[in-house]
């Protein structure tokens, strides 16, 4: 089972995993990251903006999960250009370490192929940041995903554009296709930490951490790995049956073990 982790709110949740991708890079300069977007992970972006300010990260390496289909890389909602505004422009990232899956019409038949093998040659990636949608999709994993899917071109679902549409003049604005990390890309990272804030991804994240294992809900794939944690704040919480349980454990979870 994943490490339930229970937090005040998001800027709690922000802090916390903050500390610990300072402690990953403060051990390993050369760290990956596998980076998402979305309002989701903000607030451990903007944590970790002063926690850095007297780090080297110049070696860092970082991953998107990824990137719309045929929408212009310059587009302001273009995950290249989120994740320069977002991550690497305020954390002071070389902009030549991090990779954004190729959307280009040009190619997009073996961009999932590069993509993998780029993750590969880098070593693999030691901590990916998650959110989840609110039918239970991560990346852009949508309901039905293989668990052992590599990275790859999906069609987006309705529900999916509808929720991604406030980011865009419209819904009709929002590309239909997108190329993301895999399931299984995503359970190779040797660590997943999964943010979710809110009622809205109450249902979720229950159906995530202490449902059945099913393609469904993609998200429940976490369940497979074997260091996951889910960090949420009190009402993405409120559906979960053992919050007890989780509260007792992470209080009581020895210091060095860290998230």
């Amino acid at each position: 089972m994943a490490e339930i982790v229970i937090v005040p709110d998001a800027a709690a949740a922000g802090a916390l995993v903050a500390d610990e991708i300072l402690r990953l890079v403060a051990a390993n300069p050369e760290t990956v990251l596998g980076l998402a977007t979305g309002s989701t992970p903000l607030p451990v972006y903007e944590a970790l903006r002063p926690r850095l300010a007297d780090t080297d990260v110049s070696l860092v390496q970082g991953f998107a999960l990824d990137e719309y289909v045929g929408i212009d890389p310059s587009h302001p909602e273009s995950y290249r250009s989120v994740i320069a505004r977002e991550v690497v422009e305020p954390l002071g990232l070389d902009p030549r370490r991090i990779r954004v899956p190729d959307g280009s019409l040009e190619g997009i038949e073996h961009a999932g192929d590069d993509y993998e093998r780029a993750i590969l040659e880098a070593g693999g990636i030691d901590l990916q940041l998650l959110g989840i949608g609110t039918d239970g999709h991560i990346g852009f994993n949508e309901p039905g995903s293989s668990f052992a899917s590599l990275t790859r071109v999906k069609t987006l679902t309705e529900q999916t554009r509808d929720d991604n549409a406030r980011f865009f003049d419209s819904v009709e604005a929002v590309p239909r296709h997108c190329i993301t990390q895999g399931l299984g890309t995503i359970l190779r990272a040797r660590h997943l930490v999964l943010l979710a804030f809110g009622e809205g991804k109450a249902q979720a994240v229950a159906g995530a951490v202490e449902g059945p294992l099913t393609a469904s809900l993609p998200g429940s794939a976490i369940q497979l790995h074997p260091h996951a944690t889910v960090v949420v704040d009190e009402a993405a919480a409120s559906r979960l049956a053992h919050t007890d349980y989780y509260r007792y454990t992470f209080a009581n979870k020895p210091a060095w073990q860290g998230l």
